[in-house]
């Protein structure tokens, strides 16, 4: 292919340890200096195109300032999730103080990454992957990555090829994304890298002792109404809860789950009538957002105080009431819904004080149980049912579980944590791929989860069930912020917002356990874009 190329800077313009970006024609491209020596990669994360050049490199690797995914500047390669791409690396000479880069004529500046070949003679194991979330789906294309020739095969519920389901409730909701935009691969890729995907399937039963799957109906797998496996990995996700009260059989009383949930609820969305949420999660409160700027009218029905106090705080909540009800939603808070009324559609929602609430869609937002009543022999916590693990996320011998099912042991904290995140679903499968592949390595992943409502974006990483104090560095009601969670003088978790680089800075100090001290955050005195990690192995 025919290549362009173009001085892109002198050679005195980095420092070692510095990055930026440059361009060659049309190109954009992250140039770093390591070691004496230039690197040159695609400028824009696989995830969502963020700009590379504004996050922190740290070693040998770069942090996405979005969405935290990491990437080899030396070679490009995908490091940490959620992208599945890695970036193109391109070529670099130096001709007196002048740094050149070389690239293709037409590239897009990612690539996907090396992967075996389907061998049947080579390696005549079949690997199962119940679930095409994001656990599925990284796990799926890191068993190739892992050098894995065996049979993969990844069943679904679903109806349609694995989409990138966090847009379900915010771009795609709102129609900032297509739904041509939302497959995360094409039917060509699966079928190139010999990964069989499933639809439409449900599962009965995993007999765990015969390592056989069934499913259920008129349902069948490949061989039959059942399939063996020789290794399995479980990333079903959650099913939402629903609420035990008269009237909830009625039409249009829907929850937010899958592509066929957004859909209705959006065909609903079109007749401008008043819609009542239950639950203020983040997919109740996001949901919300999306209908009211769909016009209509909502109200958020809650148990709680203030929005998302018992993860946030409460002046945090606060904000996000304030921004939702600046946009005119209004909110019954301290309340619940304890009867729905209606002919065959549901027409109110009755509230525990008497208050009738006029409905033409109600949401109901109130959480997930853990899909996992189909398994058998394995140890679920009594709690919710959720799969328990251990540090290389296995269950059992030859069962692995990953994303909003798997209950795994922090490795800051030694609690146990399910964590209901998109990025750690798509951590927890890349790992328990490369234990299915037969390696060694344990998880220790950083939660990382993000919100976009209406234009108020929060990140949030680590994980905090409880905290002694919040420092907050910034301004709140601009919406500028850090807010540091702290336990036993210890920063467990931060949140937030228009604070880009300095939370990729933040999620690579807490990657290496080299968080700040509770005395410089009351100080008030740290620069986070200044304090880089030290990360000098890696």
């Amino acid at each position: 292919m025919k290549q362009i190329e173009a001085v892109v800077a002198n050679i005195n313009d980095l420092n070692d340890g510095e990055m930026r970006q440059v361009a060659v024609g049309e190109t954009e491209i992250l140039l770093t200096r390591l070691d004496g020596k230039f690197h040159a990669v695609g400028a824009h994360c696989s995830h969502y195109k963020a700009p590379l050049a504004e996050g922190v490199l740290s070693g040998h690797h770069v942090v996405c300032p979005w969405h935290n995914a990491y990437f080899d500047v030396t070679s490009g390669d995908q490091l940490e999730p959620p992208g599945l791409d890695s970036l193109a690396c391109y070529q670099v000479r130096i001709e007196g103080e002048n740094v050149i880069v070389s690239v293709p004529e037409e590239t897009t500046g990612l690539r996907s990454p090396a992967m075996a070949q389907f061998n049947p003679d080579a390696d005549k194991r079949t690997f199962v992957i119940l679930g095409a979330g994001a656990g599925g789906v990284h796990a799926a294309e890191t068993l190739r990555v892992a050098g894995y020739q065996g049979r993969i095969v990844m069943i679904t519920q679903d109806d349609r090829l694995p989409y990138d389901r966090t847009k379900l409730s915010k771009d795609y909701f709102i129609g900032e994304t297509s739904s041509e935009e939302m497959p995360l691969r094409s039917p060509d890729f699966y079928k190139e890298h010999a990964i069989e995907v499933l639809l439409n399937k449900r599962v009965e039963q995993v007999q765990t002792t015969a390592k056989a799957i069934t499913f259920s109906g008129s349902d069948a797998g490949a061989s039959g109404d059942s399939l063996n496996y020789d290794a399995l990995l479980v990333a079903t996700g959650g099913k939402p809860l629903q609420l035990d009260i008269p009237g909830a059989d009625l039409q249009n009383i829907l929850t937010l789950r899958s592509f066929d949930d957004t859909d209705r609820i959006l065909a609903l969305s079109k007749q401008k009538g008043q819609a009542v949420v239950i639950g203020s999660s983040f997919i109740g409160m996001e949901t919300a957002a999306g209908l009211s700027q769909h016009g209509v009218q909502v109200t958020v029905v809650s148990p709680d105080s203030v929005p998302f106090k018992k993860i946030l705080g409460e002046e945090i909540g606060k904000i996000f009431q304030q921004v939702h009800e600046e946009n005119g939603v209004s909110f019954k808070l301290g309340r619940k819904a304890v009867q729905f009324e209606g002919s065959e559609k549901v027409e109110a929602v009755i509230l525990d004080n008497g208050d009738r609430l006029k409905a033409d869609i109600v949401i109901v937002g109130i959480g997930v149980q853990p899909a996992t009543d189909f398994l058998e022999g394995i140890n679920l916590h009594p709690k919710d049912g959720s799969v328990v693990v251990d540090e290389y996320l296995r269950a059992a011998d030859g069962i692995y579980a990953a994303g909003d099912i798997a209950r795994y042991p922090d490795w800051r904290t030694s609690e146990s944590l399910r964590v209901e995140h998109w990025r750690v679903a798509a951590q927890q499968g890349r790992i328990a791929a490369h234990n299915m592949a037969g390696k060694a390595v344990k998880f220790r992943g950083l939660p990382l989860f993000w919100t976009m409502q209406f234009e108020f974006p929060l990140r949030y990483i680590g994980h905090a069930q409880s905290w002694d104090e919040i420092i907050v560095d910034g301004d709140l009601q601009k919406q500028e912020f850090i807010a540091f969670y702290i336990k036993n003088n210890q920063v467990l978790a931060v949140a937030t917002s228009h604070k880009d680089t300095e939370t990729a800075a933040m999620a690579e100090l807490m990657r290496l356990n080299q968080t700040l001290t509770v005395e410089e955050l009351r100080r008030g005195t740290v620069d986070l874009i200044q304090r880089q990690p030290v990360n000098n192995k890696q």
